[in-house]
């Protein structure tokens, strides 16, 4: 049963692109590792951008801190 998490930050993701996602992680997991998409499930987890961080510094986006 594969299972896909993606994490993203939440910058204005639209239900649709979501959608997509789903659907071409989805087609992946069935073209390339021949799994059936009733056992495939797909998690996309939204975080804030005052919770993400690279490059050693928080991400705060336009805002200035």
């Amino acid at each position: 049963m594969p299972y896909i998490n993606f994490r993203i930050t939440d910058e204005n993701v639209t239900q649709k692109q979501k959608r997509l996602l789903i659907e071409g992680a989805t087609q992946l997991v069935v073209d390339i590792l021949n799994k059936k998409p009733e056992t495939t499930h797909i998690v996309i987890d939204e975080v804030p951008m005052g919770n993400w961080g690279y490059n050693g510094k928080q991400y705060l986006g336009s805002k200035k801190e």
